[in-house]
């Protein structure tokens, strides 16, 4: 299960980044106006991948698929789960006990490589930024993670 948090995590928050000879080093601000409502398509070290979007409010939603062998499911993330602490970006993510922040590094006009803070073996690359985003499936949910059935599953289908 923690790899499911893990996962979200790096999908979610779809920022993280490791320091590259070519790239720019984005401060909070620039990281916000860079991805803000654009689209990203993302494979990360571990190998989960998807497509997804950071929402000017926080908010985030997409598909992942864990470790690149789950089938991807699409996922909201409310507003507030994405935002600026100090010069960093950070992710509240229900389940997961610590708050991530990122370092994001644009590595094109249209991608960036992000870098969980404090973990350097951990990224994920951001690629294929686009104004529009495609949604097909209904969202999948967080459960409370304090209710009494948390432990079946962190995920609902609504």
């Amino acid at each position: 299960m923690s790899g499911k948090f893990v996962g979200l995590a790096f999908g979610a928050a779809a920022l993280t980044s490791v320091k590259l000879a070519s790239a720019e080093q984005l401060n909070a601000a620039d990281t916000r106006n860079f991805i803000a409502g654009k689209q990203f398509n993302y494979q990360c070290f571990e190998g989960t991948s998807g497509r997804g979007r950071i929402n000017a409010d926080g908010s985030v939603d997409g598909y992942i698929s864990i470790g690149g062998t789950q089938p991807p499911r699409f996922v909201v993330l409310p507003a507030g789960t994405v935002r600026m602490k100090g010069d960093q970006y950070c992710a509240s993510v229900p389940g997961i006990p610590f708050e991530p922040c990122f370092n994001v590094n644009r590595t094109s006009s249209v991608s960036f490589r992000g870098l969980v803070s404090g973990i350097g073996f951990a990224y994920c690359d951001f690629s294929g930024r686009s104004e529009h985003a495609y949604i097909a499936r209904p969202p999948l949910r967080l459960r409370n993670l304090r209710s009494s059935s948390a432990s079946a599953s962190v995920f609902a289908d609504q």
